[in-house]
């Protein structure tokens, strides 16, 4: 028996039929049509700002919804670079807010089914195993990043010794309460949101935690892969908007081939040229770093290899094209050819996936957050890929054993162990000629 799930939306109904017979409370007369019967979410109003309906009175909705969608995203460009200036602090606390919104958009679409079988706990748990995630998460972080502040304050090293055991705890108290809160006849979608949940919490906590541990490398790592990304979406749009003519995928009917390869090339060269300009400024390339005597973050140092300039002989065949033998350009420019493909061609993606689950729940968009935009988690659904790829990036090809870590690993240990250690190094210095032998 096939039993189809139906949603409304705010610019539209997708609507299959179903084979499932409900009462007029919602449920269904077996356990099994219980755990899989959905009412519909009444059709939200249009949220587009009364001042934009107006203005734009006089245009078709093709065209009305091309120019809302770009004055609001130059508006919201506009604050990111405003975010921007406002630095790292600022950036991280954002990271966090667009986490928590997607999260609540995520979990409001499982609400509106579970709620309506008046079943208790489910929004009180989902937020309840998120405030334990980002305390395992962020925990481990505040380990890693101000090690020195948490060994000078005594509840902060209890804390950190134990951080591990805590967290399990707490989310054992969750699993727990979860358990009681079974009931009779409704156990399928009991734990079909329980898996709604922590599915959500892989997607969007994880990956935000991954965002900030780029941001700590340096703002670089964080403004160009999420700038390819943002620079990819508009181009691609822009391109199948006015040359799309190709079907890309039938989970997302409007994108093109023309909008998708179109954006590729746009959005290559856009990386290379964003990234020379913001790699000569060590405010952008200086990795984040918690300054002990000032109780502050920094972002002062000297650029490493990566952020400066050389000479690179090109190919015989761009040699031909340009004329040019050799070019002066940053290495990490040949990087962010790496990057923005991966945001132009992978990417992607992440809105595919993103399509397909919004088609599966019937729903155009996750909520109505930004007009003509949909909700917060429509702008960032491609981002959460792009982190992910960005932090395995530099872990495999950028960034090799980090010294001060280890320096922090080794003041944990016991006085004995550091002994012990200093002494193997030692050993192995001099075995390397690199100290005097000790003598006899």
């Amino acid at each position: 028996m096939m039993v189809v799930i139906s949603f409304s939306s705010r610019r539209g109904v997708y609507d299959e039929g179903s084979d499932t017979e409900l009462r007029p409370d919602g449920a269904s007369d077996s356990e099994t049509k219980t755990d899989t019967g959905v009412p519909d979410v009444p059709v939200p109003a249009d949220d587009t700002p009364e001042v934009l309906n107006k203005a734009l009175s006089g245009l078709s909705s093709r065209w009305k919804n091309w120019w809302v969608r770009g004055i609001l995203t130059l508006a919201m460009i506009s604050f990111f670079f405003f975010i921007i200036y406002l630095g790292p602090i600022v950036l991280m606390m954002i990271v966090m807010v667009v986490q928590i919104k997607c999260f609540h958009e995520i979990i409001t679409i499982g609400y509106s089914v579970y709620h309506s079988y008046h079943l208790p706990w489910f929004r009180t748990l989902s937020w309840y195993f998120l405030l334990c995630v980002n305390y395992f998460f962020y925990g481990e972080t505040v380990t890693d990043y101000f090690f020195t502040l948490v060994q000078r304050e005594m509840p902060l090293r209890i804390l950190s010794k134990y951080h591990r055991f805590i967290s399990f705890a707490l989310y054992l108290t969750g699993f727990c309460m979860f358990v009681l809160s079974l009931v009779k006849k409704h156990y399928r979608l009991q734990f079909y949101m329980f898996g709604w949940t922590h599915v959500t919490l892989l997607i969007v906590v994880t990956q935000s935690h991954l965002i900030i541990h780029n941001l700590f490398e340096g703002m670089i790592w964080f403004i160009v892969p999420i700038s390819c990304v943002i620079c990819n979406d508009i181009m691609a749009y822009m391109f199948g908007f006015f040359f799309g003519r190709t079907p890309l995928i039938k989970l997302s009917p409007k994108k093109t081939w023309e909008g998708f390869i179109g954006g590729f090339f746009a959005t290559v060269v856009f990386g290379i040229l964003l990234s020379y300009v913001m790699a000569g400024y060590s405010y952008f390339v200086c990795p984040v770093e918690f300054n002990n005597d000032s109780n502050s973050f920094t972002v002062d140092c000297e650029p490493s290899e990566l952020f400066q300039l050389q000479d690179y002989t090109l190919p015989t065949v761009l040699e031909t094209l340009t004329g040019w033998s050799t070019v002066r350009m940053y290495p990490f420019q040949i990087h962010t050819i790496a990057l923005s493909t991966f945001a132009s061609v992978m990417g992607p993606f992440g809105g595919f996936f993103a399509s397909g689950f919004k088609r599966a729940f019937k729903i155009k968009d996750f909520a109505n957050t930004i007009p003509g935009h949909g909700g917060i988690m429509d702008r960032f659904d491609c981002q959460y890929l792009m982190a992910t790829f960005v932090n395995v990036y530099i872990a495999s090809f950028i960034r090799g054993p980090n010294p001060t870590k280890v320096i922090q690993q080794l003041l944990a240990l016991r006085l004995d162990q550091q002994l012990q250690i200093f002494n193997s190094m030692k050993t192995h210095l001099i075995e390397k000629g690199l100290l005097p032998a000790a003598e006899e």
